[in-house]
């Protein structure tokens, strides 16, 4: 469409907008970047808003502002429909047997097997193994293909960006094996430093695990680079993909990442499931994790052999609707265009960053020029958890503490901070809301 054209409409649906005078509430589009008329998209966050019943809630008396996505998302009508459908109409062991309800709950378990390899451009279903969250996926990993694989000396790199369960796995791995745990340094905007990163790769590192985006500040890693860095070398790379997969569009085969991993709850789905991707050649040489059934081909007293992956990996009755619910959050969010939710809450970051800098004695920790939802901070002379108790009492739902991140809230000298984080759901009026109340706050000391 020519320029003239689009910025005829774009003005036509901005005055018919305003003729409509709709509340505050009732405000439905917003242009969700500084581009010029015509270029920015509209996005619907009230049609959205009206998928997650828990948002008409009402908190101390004041509607429900949930600003901890981060730590867990909010769940859309068709997610808690599909889990009651599960247990109605379907509910039964996977795999197993011949009946009609086993063929249902298998068919639609491998169906969301199927819908998460697409969403992440996995290629062959296969290469998807259902875990109990990204913890456990990591945790697999670490158990199975790091302890076959890696030896004293060698080297394992994380980032001073990770989440505990990005470092603890690989602490146990290197004090059982001998190898050596190094960290690459970020800077004072939360950046990872590429260069220092790339300075700590060798010949002995065999394995780089590595934060996507970071659940503590919101910076977005450049893993392509991370990973092809590390592949130069012939290190293995796991990218830790909880905090990414909600909020911009992941393709797997495009950053040929090792392995990748996230957890359903902080994509719409329910708690206790998550997903482990690892490369075809990886898993098939990778032993199992867990013993028990569905992991096993045939056994006997004197040995016994295991199923291909995915399979080798998910011994005994998993969360099987958590799984198959899964697959229903991402193909709610694959209908809504995962590039169109990126530039959407980019705009609304950018609104809260402008917002949130205007309160007196606020503290933005973690300014990367990437970032991806996440506003940590601290407010001189109060205490974190104060402020998020009292910002609870206006119903709005934050964070506070270290965020499962302490070396990373410790570069920056802090032992705790308030943590504001902003889904497809969340609008320009509710951080406007954060803002004011902080402004109350902060003129009490």
């Amino acid at each position: 469409m020519p320029d003239e054209a689009r910025l005829a409409r774009w003005v036509n649906e901005f005055f018919g907008r305003l003729t409509q005078e709709p509340t505050t509430a009732d405000r439905r589009f917003y242009f969700v970047d500084e581009s010029p008329p015509g270029v920015a998209d509209a996005f619907d966050v009230a049609a959205i808003r009206r998928d997650f019943p828990i948002l008409r809630d009402k908190v101390n008396g004041r509607p429900l502002i949930w600003l901890d996505n981060a730590a867990t998302t909010q769940k859309p009508q068709v997610v808690i429909d599909r889990l009651a459908h599960y247990y109605t109409h379907e509910n039964s062991n996977i795999h197993r047997a011949a009946h009609t309800l086993a063929a249902r709950s298998t068919e639609a378990y491998e169906h969301a097997r199927e819908t998460v390899a697409e969403v992440l451009g996995a290629g062959d279903s296969r290469t998807i193994v259902f875990t109990r969250g990204a913890t456990e996926a990591i945790n697999l990993v670490a158990e199975t293909w790091g302890r076959h694989n890696v030896r004293a000396g060698d080297e394992i790199v994380v980032s001073h960006l990770e989440h505990h369960s990005n470092i603890v796995p690989w602490q146990r791995l290197a004090e059982s094996t001998g190898a050596v745990l190094k960290v690459a340094p970020i800077d004072d905007d939360g950046q990872l430093r590429l260069d220092a990163y790339e300075d700590l790769l060798n010949h002995r590192t065999r394995l780089v695990a590595i934060a996507h985006v970071s659940n503590a500040l919101g910076t977005v890693v450049p893993v392509a680079e991370v990973i092809a860095a590390a592949h130069r070398v012939g290190a293995v790379v796991l990218v830790d993909g909880a905090q990414a997969v909600a909020h911009l569009p992941v393709d797997l085969r495009a950053l040929d990442a090792d392995f990748y991993a996230f957890s359903g709850h902080k994509v719409f789905a329910p708690t206790g499931v998550g997903v482990l991707y690892g490369k075809p050649e990886l898993l098939a040489a990778m032993p199992p994790w867990q013993g028990g059934g569905n992991m096993i081909d045939d056994v006997t007293f004197e040995r016994t052999t295991y199923r291909p992956p995915p399979n080798r990996f998910e011994a005994g009755t998993g969360t099987i609707a958590d799984a198959i619910a899964l697959g229903t959050a991402l193909d709610y969010l694959r209908g809504l265009d995962l590039g169109s939710v990126e530039r959407y809450e980019h705009g609304l970051l950018d609104h809260a960053t402008r917002q949130l800098g205007t309160v007196p004695g606020l503290r933005l920790i973690g300014t990367a020029p990437e970032k991806a939802a996440v506003l940590s901070f601290t407010v001189d002379g109060h205490d974190p958890v104060d402020l998020a108790r009292s910002l609870d009492q206006g119903g709005i739902a934050v964070r506070a503490g270290h965020h499962c991140a302490q070396p990373a809230l410790r570069r920056f000298g802090l032992e705790a901070s308030v943590r504001a984080s902003l889904s497809l759901y969340n609008t320009y009026e509710e951080v406007d809301a954060l803002t004011a109340e902080l402004h109350k706050l902060a003129g009490f000391h």
